[in-house]
């Protein structure tokens, strides 16, 4: 009777899982997530832009011009593809600023909104949730992982970046664009920290992804679905008319990163950024969470 009154206390109060469990179940994920023939192909998409941008420059800086005949600076924005010639470091930011309207938003949107329903569709989530983690733990595994990817993701891009433009052109001081010159070193680590405000420019997507993935089964549906989120709401930041919504959509602040290239740095947008990204994962994190917590799982 003692027994069958000791298993029924272990029934009823499980032994909570340990941290370390949890940081088991994070790297479980996270090797998972970079396992996948799909997550590589998309990670070798990233890794061959910068290389293909750096090729473009020098074949039509071979004679001596200048990349676009010189409209670098024509007030479309930072013109770091007409320094590129001039430093190698500049193809990491040309690099980070042609990925980032939409090459890497697809990439994270494609992994965020697989998930949730893509285990859900492939009937692996209901054998994940009798793992003692629980729905919460798991949830935010699969949202750490990621937030982790949107790093990885950013850090490919800007070493493909490094690497092609140090084979392709010379390095060495660098002018900001205030028209201060740094060493070769500052600017790697300014590379860095753009290379780490661009993946926190990434988590808002990110964390939508993760809630459309709650609300549906089919891993396909949640992809197209935020990718969509994606495109219209850089369509919408582009109307004028619609300004008022401006601040609002996750993708307005995006470009700020060239802000870091000042000195002194200009950190007004940088911080409007961070803040409307932060705000998106609080919404969409605690809306995810209601969502998953209280879902019937059926597969």
């Amino acid at each position: 009777m003692a027994g069958t009154g000791a298993r029924a206390e272990r029934a009823a109060n499980p032994p909570r899982p340990s941290p370390l469990w949890a940081l088991a179940l994070f790297r479980s994920e996270l090797t998972t997530t970079l396992r996948r023939w799909r997550t590589l192909a998309l990670l070798g998409v990233l890794a061959l832009i910068p290389i293909l941008i750096g090729v473009a420059v020098k074949i039509e800086t071979s004679d001596g011009g200048s990349f676009g005949g010189g409209r670098g600076g024509d007030g479309q924005g930072p013109a770091f593809f007409a320094q590129i010639t001039n430093n190698g470091i500049f193809l990491v930011f040309a690099s980070l600023a042609a990925t980032l309207p939409v090459f890497l938003p697809m990439v994270i949107a494609v992994i965020a909104g697989d998930t949730i329903a893509g285990e859900a569709g492939s009937g692996t989530l209901r054998y994940l949730l009798v793992a003692p983690a629980g729905r919460t733990r798991l949830l935010l595994a699969k949202f750490t992982t990621t937030m982790a990817f949107c790093l990885i993701a950013t850090l490919v891009v800007a070493f493909s970046g490094l690497v092609t433009g140090a084979l392709l052109f010379p390095l060495g001081d660098v002018t900001l664009i205030s028209g201060i010159t740094v060493s070769f070193d500052e600017a790697l680590l300014r590379a860095l920290g753009v290379a780490a405000l661009v993946a926190l420019s990434l988590v808002g997507i990110a964390t939508v992804g993760l809630f459309i993935s709650t609300l549906t089964s089919s891993g396909i549906a949640a992809m197209a679905t935020t990718v969509g989120l994606v495109i219209t709401a850089q369509i919408l930041d582009t109307i004028p008319q619609l300004h008022a919504i401006h601040p609002y959509l996750f993708p307005h602040y995006w470009l700020s990163f060239a802000d870091l290239l000042r000195e002194p740095v200009y950190w007004d947008e940088l911080v409007k950024n961070l803040g409307l990204q932060g705000l998106y994962v609080a919404v969409f994190g605690s809306a995810a969470w209601a969502r998953f917590t209280a879902k019937d799982i059926t597969a």
